[in-house]
Order: C-alpha cells, then structure tokens, then sequence
C-alpha cells in the first residue's frame, strides 16, 4: 500500500466570524492511500487554534503515518490519540480504500438519495444587517433549527436579534440554538443565560471557555437554559478522563465534531458512555471540505439521530470540491446521480 498526504486551502466566499476573530482561510489536509489500482481518500480538518492537535509537528506526524501504513488503521489510531484530526483522516481513508465507491463509506438510505439528514442552519456572526439577513434566508430556506453564534457584538444587539426572530415565530415553529463559544465569563455567564432563557431557545453551547469543570457544572445545574458541551471535549482523549468530565458536568448535551475528537471512534466513545444517562447530543461538521463533510454526514446517518444535526457548511468555500451533497428545505441530501469532482 503507498500513502501520501496533501495540503489545501479553503477559500470562504466571505470573511466568516467567531468569538476568535474572523476567518477568510481554511488549512486542510489530505491523506490518500493506494492499493491494487484503488484509491483511499481522508480529510485530516485540523482547525487552527481550536483543534487539541494544532502543534507544530502536525505535517510531521502526516508523514510519519504514511511512511507507516503497514501498521495498519488500528494501530495507527490509537498511536494518534493526540492527534484527532488524523484519526479521522486514517478512519475514512482506509474506509474509502475498502468500498466500492471512495466516496460512499456508509451505503444506505441515504447515499442511494432515499433519505435525508435533518440539519440546523448557521448563522455567522457579524454586523447587525448582516445577521438579520442571514436568518430571513435560513427561515426563507425552509429551516426549521436555526444556530447563531453569538458573543462577538454586543450582547443587547444579540438579544434583539433573537427577540426579532421571536417576533416572528414561536419555538414551535422555528427552533433557535446559540453558541458562544466560551465568550461569557463565569462571572456574567448565569445572568446572560437567565436572559437568553426568556426567549425560549433550544440550548446554548459553550457559555464559558473549556477547562473550568466546576464553574460549568454549577452553570449545567443552575441555567435555566439547557447547556451543550462542545469545546469542552476537546483533548479528552481517555475514555476514564471522559467518564469523569460527564460525572462532574453533567451537561444537558454534548456536541460531536469528529475532527477534534477522534473521528468516528472517538465519537462512539462518548455515544456509548452517554446510554445511562439523560444527556442527549447531535453531531456538528468542523469547517470540513465536501470530503470530509460526506464522511460526517453518512457516519451520522447511521447512529439514527433524529434532532437537527450541524451539517450544513458546504457552501461555504469559493474552491470546495463538487459533491453530490446538496442542502434544500433544511435537510441535507445525497444526490448519487450528481459526481464528485475531487481534484487536488
């Protein structure tokens, strides 16, 4: 088997904020494996800043897996627990290599266009207008769920956005979730959320920044607003170390972004420790290509999650690869008449 990886970048169509700054640039990689005239292919979605494997011998580990491919995808994985973007790349690479088409990993229902995958719609930060106009084309769109990230502009503008959408439509008829990914300090965190809770939204993720086990468990049992854990799981790469977080925690729910947390493996770590308990979860793309986002999306097609999933970022990118992927009426499809264009 030969091994190689490459690096791409993502262009977004327009500068897309975070509580971390605004992003114009996408670093990704790819690892591609050989064998017998097949072809294997795996996104590496390393996410700078947030991903716990964003280190500076990242590109060396690439080229150590290649130069070890014959340890095969079990042993590679559990050589990589520091690198979870790597992890995900390996699972899909050697998933791809073994089927029949490299790009459907999961035959089923929803590779054959037969069924679709319920998903939230995003919207980006930034100014005012430019939010408002985002949720008119989410609600226009036929979205049902839709995310904000907030916490970058002022927090009162933030609220009269949700209370425009309140406005508008009840929570039965259009279901609000927010992120601020960990923008509120402990301090103003449960009177923020108290206010949030006012507008009947769904849940917030991340209200405080990871790594404060306490202050978020006080949040969890205090917020009259349901709290999702994201950020938060980064880096947990044990499954006691994972174990104890949710004892200590104990979120209303966790969110799963297969690139920062091991791939599907690591992903089916965290499902299986959360059957005894009351926590519920869906899963959220991490700024992937279409490759990786088709990954994502079969893989969650399969654990028959009904509630809106975080799947929608494939037109985000001036340059991403053409898929049979397609988002319509909030629900994300698989067109298998449409080819995928993967040119690197």
């Amino acid at each position: 088997m030969n091994a190689r990886y490459s690096k791409y970048i993502l262009n977004f169509k327009r500068p897309s904020g975070t509580s971390r700054g605004v992003l114009t640039q996408k670093e990704t990689w790819f690892l591609i494996l050989e064998r017998d005239g097949k072809t294997g292919i795996g996104e590496c979605g390393i996410l700078r800043s947030l991903s716990f494997d964003d280190r500076p011998d990242y590109e060396e580990k690439l080229k150590w897996v290649c130069e070890n491919i014959a340890l095969g995808e079990e042993k590679l994985w559990e050589e990589l627990r520091e690198f979870p973007s790597i992890q995900f790349g390996l699972e899909m690479a050697f998933r791809s290599l073994a089927a029949n088409d490299p790009f459907v990993l999961f035959p089923s229902d929803f590779t054959r266009g037969e069924a679709a995958i319920s998903i939230n719609g995003l919207v980006w930060m930034g100014e005012e207008q430019f939010m408002k106009e985002q949720i008119i084309q989410k609600i226009e769109g036929g979205f049902r769920c839709i995310k904000l990230k907030i916490g970058a502009i002022d927090f009162e503008t933030e609220i009269d956005l949700l209370k425009y959408i309140r406005r508008e439509f009840t929570s039965e008829e259009i279901e609000i979730r927010v992120d601020a990914n960990g923008a509120f300090s402990p301090a103003e965190a449960l009177e923020k959320l108290k206010r949030l809770s006012e507008l009947d939204l769904h849940s917030i993720e991340q209200p405080i920044k990871q790594g404060q086990a306490e202050e978020m468990a006080r949040l969890c049992k205090a917020s009259p607003l349901p709290i999702a854990l994201d950020e938060e799981l980064i880096g947990v790469t044990d499954v006691t170390e994972k174990k104890k977080l949710l004892q200590t925690i104990e979120p209303q729910y966790l969110i799963f972004k297969p690139s920062l947390i091991g791939g599907m493996k690591g992903t089916q770590e965290w499902i299986d420790l959360l059957e005894k308990r009351e926590t519920h979860w869906w899963i959220t793309s991490a700024l992937e290509s279409n490759v990786g986002l088709n990954a994502i999306a079969q893989f969650t097609y399969t654990l028959d999650n009904p509630m809106p999933q975080g799947l929608g970022t494939g037109g985000l990118y001036t340059n991403n690869f053409e898929s049979p992927l397609q988002v319509s009426k909030g629900e994300l499809r698989y067109n298998p008449s449409q080819k995928w264009n993967f040119n690197l």
